[in-house]
């Protein structure tokens, strides 16, 4: 048995649930080993982060690009920073690393956005031996969507993985933290459902969803997906303590 966190950052309950369903699914864990927090309003604070043996970081809507930071995604930042001071396994996916990459300094803009289909991811050498990663092929094919992405990443954070249209598909941001800009939590399943909750997005034209999501059928996920079943084998294994990166040193200038 494992017992992780998903937390999702959406104001759509249906999107919640299937967020939360394909975590279960692609991550091959029993329902009973997810616990859901939703952070859809400013009231809404994360609780009780150190009784879990992992986290994961759902995708959002939100971006760090945008011109202004409504009260509720300023709210949203400073929740998900204290994930980074946490000694426990953390997964962040999509809206995530462009998050980490401000949040510790980097620059995010909207040159590398990818519309909603099929795209490429290849390790770096730092992926090809990284504890999350490491089990890999050099190439391998994930779903995506995505406006912004991440330009430069911040102090500390290291490259795992590259692609041709976007240039930082996953990184480590210390110790315990990981993001990808693809989804490893989507499989045919979860992306045909995630496309239908953002017909209006702007992630791709609503009248391109039926040839979009059949294309799709072809795409291979297992590698992506098999990120997720590898996070909780580390998040079963994990001992607290034995981080090498002091605390204060974590979360950079942004």
């Amino acid at each position: 048995m494992v017992s992780l966190l998903l937390i999702s950052s959406r104001q759509d309950p249906a999107a919640c649930a299937s967020e939360f369903h394909d975590v279960v699914r692609t991550a091959g864990i029993s329902s009973g080993e997810l616990s859901h927090q939703i952070v859809d309003s400013t009231l809404v604070t994360l609780r009780d982060l150190n009784s879990y043996d992992g986290i994961i970081v759902g995708g959002s809507a939100l971006n760090v690009t945008d011109t202004t930071h409504s009260p509720y995604q300023q709210h949203v930042h400073r929740e998900l920073e204290q994930l980074l001071t946490l000694d426990i396994p953390t997964l962040f996916i999509c809206f995530g690393n462009t998050y980490l990459a401000d949040l510790t300094g980097g620059s995010v803009t909207r040159d590398y956005g990818e519309p909603a289909g099929k795209t490429w991811v290849e390790l770096t050498e730092s992926g090809k031996k990284d504890l999350l990663t490491a089990h890999l092929p050099q190439q391998f094919s994930a779903y995506t969507g995505h406006k912004e992405a991440v330009k430069e990443v911040g102090r500390g954070v290291d490259i795992l993985a590259t692609g041709p249209q976007c240039p930082v598909q996953m990184v480590r941001a210390n110790d315990s933290t990981w993001a990808c800009q693809f989804h490893p939590d989507l499989d045919h399943e979860g992306m045909c459902a995630r496309m239908g909750f953002n017909l209006t997005g702007g992630y791709f034209s609503p009248e391109d969803f039926d040839t979009i999501t059949a294309e799709l059928a072809s795409v291979s996920t297992s590698a992506a997906n098999s990120i997720m079943k590898r996070f909780v084998e580390i998040a079963q294994e994990w001992t607290p303590g034995t981080s090498t990166i002091p605390r204060s040193s974590r979360i950079g200038a942004r």
